[in-house]
């Protein structure tokens, strides 16, 4: 930790670090104080009452950074963006040419693959926008308004999505860490004051052992994602020695390091996504008299309201995307193919091939431990609220993942900086 602190202050000492750092929390500044910013004709007391029965707002809200608990320009955050992603990689899997140009072309078939998930997020923006406008108009939050101020309110907020995904790049490019990470971050963080002053108010002495057990259970919590973050299974790989006129090279031994999470705190991210859909159905579909449509509004509404079949489902959403994001991100061929190129090759196992297949089989097995984890850290502030009917933790698991894994990243790339600075 020490460590950590001295290269922190390196930061500020040197110029074209401290120039990033500065540049990532002037424009996270500038995302809060947009946030503030709210669309026209909200009423406030219906808004506070809509958040204190909906679950579901809660999370739209993460995604927001914060930007949806008060209705600001920013009330979409950077979910379209995400939803738009989700769908790209999905695309991979089944269209081939999307996979080798995300996979195989480099840094320009990368380039040309977020733009197509920029281009998607116009539409998706749009969509959800007037899905929540129609959810908060029919809630009565933003009063008598007519089909022209939705229509508006719509534009507005879909081009705050647009101009938060491009300061996400921004900070991405220029600054320190993950541009989208850090603006869902910064929105976690600038909730806890609200949060905290919430259970003052509503302190009960009774309760105090039950409060110190949620305290030691997110201590609890906290240890596991940086243990499993962190976790690694080395593979061991040996160099084969090649003589080249008067000089050997090669005959080296290291070691291949597969990280228990390679997909990080991505899946978390993507099963919420997942998640907001029916409940976006749900509030779309309420406007339509229809029998058939209201008796899906009903089955959709009861597993909602269902906190054991909800919890199920979000558990194996977030299993099938630690898989899923693994696939996409780490191909064990490509790895193989490579260490055979350079004359490397694990001890006992054929190169090629035979390789390809140890990986995937190793990878397979520690992935489903890392998988297990998030899922279970994800759903148990579910069952904890369903079992104590303490509502304020509904979030925190989920929260707290996000928390956790954005500073373990963020302190892997600021070391990183400080190292080329040293280099």
């Amino acid at each position: 930790m020490n460590n950590f602190f001295i290269k922190l202050g390196l930061i500020f000492k040197d110029p074209l670090l401290r120039r990033r750092a500065l540049f990532t929390v002037g424009l996270l500044v500038v995302f809060r104080l947009l946030a503030t910013i709210p669309i026209p004709g909200v009423d406030l007391v219906q808004l506070q009452q809509l958040f204190a029965n909906n679950q579901f707002l809660g999370l739209v809200d993460i995604f927001s950074g914060g930007g949806f608990s008060n209705l600001s320009i920013m009330m979409l955050g950077v979910s379209p963006f995400i939803t738009a992603t989700i769908i790209m990689q999905l695309l991979t899997m089944v269209f081939p040419k999307l996979k080798a140009m995300y996979q195989e072309e480099g840094e320009s078939g990368r380039m040309k693959f977020s733009q197509y998930s920029r281009l998607l997020t116009i539409p998706l923006g749009l969509i959800q926008g007037y899905g929540f406008m129609a959810l908060l108009a029919r809630q009565q939050v933003l009063g008598a308004i007519g089909s022209f101020d939705i229509l508006i309110n719509v534009i507005i907020i879909t081009a705050g999505s647009i101009l938060l995904m491009w300061i996400g790049e921004l900070i991405t490019e220029f600054g320190i860490g993950n541009g989208v990470s850090l603006i869902i971050f910064a929105g976690i963080i600038a909730g806890l004051p609200s949060v905290i002053s919430q259970q003052l108010f509503t302190f009960d002495p009774s309760q105090i052992p039950l409060y110190a057990g949620f305290l030691i259970a997110g201590l609890a919590v906290v240890l596991g994602v940086v243990v499993v973050t962190e976790a690694e299974r080395p593979i061991p790989v040996t160099y084969a020695r090649r003589v080249r006129g008067m000089k050997v090279y090669g005959g080296v031994s290291t070691y291949l390091p597969l990280r228990l999470n390679q997909a990080g705190v991505i899946p978390i991210i993507f099963a919420l996504s997942i998640l907001l859909f029916p409940q976006m159905i749900v509030n779309f579909l309420a406007t339509f008299d229809n029998g058939v449509v209201q008796a899906a509004v009903s089955l959709l509404n009861a597993f909602l309201t269902n906190v054991w079949l909800y919890s199920i489902f979000y558990f194996l959403l977030v299993v099938i995307f630690t898989y899923f994001y693994t696939a996409v991100t780490f191909d064990p061929h490509t790895l193989s193919t490579n260490l055979q190129k350079n004359g490397a090759f694990v001890p006992g196992v054929r190169p090629g091939q035979s390789t390809a297949d140890f990986i995937s089989r190793i990878l397979t097995r520690i992935t489903l431990v890392g998988a297990v984890f998030l899922g279970v850290v994800a759903i148990l502030p579910l069952i904890v609220q369903n079992l104590t009917g303490i509502s304020a933790l509904a979030i925190g698991g989920t929260a707290l993942l996000i928390v956790v894994s954005v500073v373990l990243d963020l302190m892997k790339k600021i070391d990183a900086q400080v190292s080329m600075r040293e280099y």
